[in-house]
């Protein structure tokens, strides 16, 4: 015997939840409610205002003096990236970081970070 896994009872009625509205989809319209679902998943870039900015840089030269591991959280194409190292250099010409983890050094263009936090 078939089991159907989307049936429901509540009380008396039976629900066939989805199943009921699978024969009036599309393709056309399952592909454009699959992207949506997809392009709900990315997050949407912050907006740093000044006094973030602000704390960003005391920050990543606090973490460049002291030598200490940090993580870093980037913006990059449409998602968040985590990095964690230690800022060797902080390129102001170049705008950007170059950090140090176990597999070698990093570059990051200081116009992706989004937060930094010391780790000690």
């Amino acid at each position: 015997m078939k089991v159907n896994r989307h049936l429901k009872v509540q009380g008396d009625i039976k629900d066939r939840g989805v199943i009921k509205w699978q024969g009036m989809m599309l393709t056309e319209h399952v592909d454009l409610i699959r992207a949506w679902y997809e392009e709900d998943k990315h997050g949407v870039k912050p907006v740093l205002e000044e006094i973030d900015l602000q704390l960003l840089q005391e920050e990543m030269i606090l973490a460049s003096q002291r030598k200490c591991h940090v993580k870093i959280k980037t913006w990059k194409e449409k998602n968040f990236h985590y990095h964690v190292g230690i800022i060797q250099e902080l390129n102001k010409r170049s705008r950007s970081i170059v950090y140090e983890n176990p597999e070698g050094l990093h570059w990051l263009s200081m116009n992706e970070l989004v937060g930094i936090w010391l780790i000690d």
